[in-house]
């Protein structure tokens, strides 16, 4: 049974569960789970991911449906199961408990204005996922729905809108969960190939090897004595800084925050997004000998920069400190090829605030080299570690509305959410459908602007969420990501000739 709305209302209909006593009779453990505190903290916040896919045919429904009933929902034990209050317990903590699903109920075909289609279908995509960031989700059911858009747009012949609650998982865990349901569009016989596992194999904290005491080298001893008081030293300033944006230390006012008495439940999310080239990013990294991580930092320092610039008119090329709420997935990077086999459940996130600069800069490197400078200090800082354990402390011991409303004033405190994710380096066939492009985003965060990087084949997405009356011109905003990419990637370019001239010179 397809389920049809119209732009106002993608889910107008009561839509009910119905709890299979038989599965949790048969294996309770495995039809029960109690949510973990990160968890209990999305779901006391709100907290929804909104993925947006491009089809590269127009859309079977048949065949994509049977696709989420065999793979997607198989695959994910939450995709199948409702949250329930424990009554038992005097805080009432809730847990997943695993319920019989009736695929059609979680599929939404709507009814959009044909002549808004006709005329400018990529403002009919943007206008109804916009739609979907005011409505709440029916918890009488698995928190998640797939929308079909069936008409073509620049970028895809259909739209498929994947929206589920932050609770059920992170967009690692959404993203691999994708990728095992899929097969690669290159070679069918095969899941799509992920991203190469990088070098650093553990934490984002690491601290040098410790040198061998035989080997007589006591300055390389020394230096790695020293790495554990930096490691503290740093440490202890994060903390303190954390624990003051919590309590009154906010970013200065500019045009990229809400006005401090804004409500945020009166704010609808525009999702919008702009391909740019992974090789142009690999490019900047290779010339400045940095991270993927510390040049797309650049590039939104840049990006926001020149828009905040023209926005604002102002003359003055002076430099504001801002800073970003930067997502960091914990779990382990050398197990990154086992996801698309073993999907990791949950949320397993972390925090750092990482500030940056609003400056016109002479030289368009420098907005790389100012965020390789920021990222690099704080490798050398246990605020991730400290982040997630008292987070977890907070919900577990002083609950998940105490634990939110923590969490909402760090934010707020703060200008923009940022996070990069790794998609699959090459193109997959999801249900049956070859899928043209990817951009996920999230909505139910104070914050007026967050931008997403989420890297499919040999594109990159920048995906911002903006608050639509706050950022009417966000397409102005998407052509100077565009721009500073453009400009800085020439300027590497220009540096590596001239090293490549100088070196053959020497030679």
């Amino acid at each position: 049974m397809e389920a049809t709305a119209d732009l106002a209302t993608p889910s107008s209909r009561p839509l009910s569960v119905r709890v299979s006593a038989e599965t949790e009779c048969a294996d309770n453990s495995m039809a029960e789970e109690p949510m973990s505190p990160t968890g209990r903290g999305m779901e006391e916040m709100g907290i929804c991911i909104v993925f947006v896919m491009g089809l590269g045919t127009p859309v079977n429904l048949p065949v994509f449906r049977a696709g989420i009933e065999t793979e997607l929902i198989a695959r994910l034990p939450r995709l199948r199961s409702i949250l329930v209050m424990d009554e038992s317990t005097n805080d009432g903590k809730p847990r997943w408990v695993q319920t019989t699903v009736n695929v059609d109920d979680h599929i939404v075909v709507p009814t959009l204005d044909p002549a808004a289609v006709a005329s400018d279908p990529e403002k009919a995509v943007e206008d109804y996922v916009a739609s979907l960031s005011l409505l709440s989700m029916d918890r009488r059911r698995p928190l998640w729905e797939f929308h079909f858009l069936n008409f073509p747009t620049s970028e895809a012949a259909s739209t498929v809108v994947l929206r589920l609650h932050h609770s059920i998982g992170d967009g690692m865990c959404i993203t691999t969960l994708l990728v095992a349901s899929s097969l690669s569009a290159a070679d069918p016989a095969r899941v799509p190939a992920m991203p190469p596992a990088p070098k650093r194999t553990g934490p984002i904290y690491q601290v040098p090897p410790r040198p061998p005491l035989s080997s007589g080298d006591y300055l390389a001893l020394l230096a790695w004595v020293w790495s554990y008081f930096v490691l503290a030293w740093h440490t202890l300033v994060d903390m303190a800084l954390i624990i003051a944006t919590v309590m009154f230390l906010s970013d200065p006012q500019t045009l990229f925050m809400r006005a401090p008495d804004s409500k945020e439940s009166l704010h609808r999310k525009r999702f919008v997004h702009r391909s740019l080239s992974f090789d142009d990013v690999k490019l900047i990294k290779t010339a400045m000998n940095c991270t993927i991580n510390d040049v797309l930092a650049g590039v939104t320092s840049a990006a926001l920069s020149r828009y905040y610039f023209r926005k604002s008119g102002d003359s003055n090329p002076k430099r504001i400190c801002l800073r970003s709420f930067v997502l960091v997935d914990t779990r382990p990077v050398s197990t990154r090829q086992t996801y698309v086999t073993r999907v990791k459940t949950g949320n397993q996130l972390s925090s750092l605030i990482c500030p940056f600069n609003i400056a016109l800069q002479d030289d368009p490197l420098g907005y790389v080299r100012e965020a390789r400078r920021f990222m690099h200090r704080k490798k050398s800082s246990l605020e991730v570690l400290f982040t997630q354990v008292v987070g977890e402390f907070l919900v577990k011991n002083f609950g998940a509305k105490a634990g939110a409303f923590i969490f909402r004033r760090f934010l707020k405190h703060t200008t923009i959410i940022l996070s990069n994710a790794l998609g699959p380096v090459e193109h997959m066939t999801l249900c049956g459908h070859p899928v043209a492009f990817m951009a996920p985003s999230i909505y139910g965060q104070p914050q007026a602007l967050t931008v997403h990087y989420y890297n499919y084949g040999s594109d990159i997405k920048v995906v911002m969420a903006v608050d639509e009356a706050h950022f009417p011109d966000c397409h102005r905003l998407l052509d100077d990501f565009s721009e500073s990419i453009r400009i800085i990637k020439n300027a590497a370019a220009l540096k590596m000739l001239k090293t490549s001239i100088h070196n053959s010179k020497t030679e």
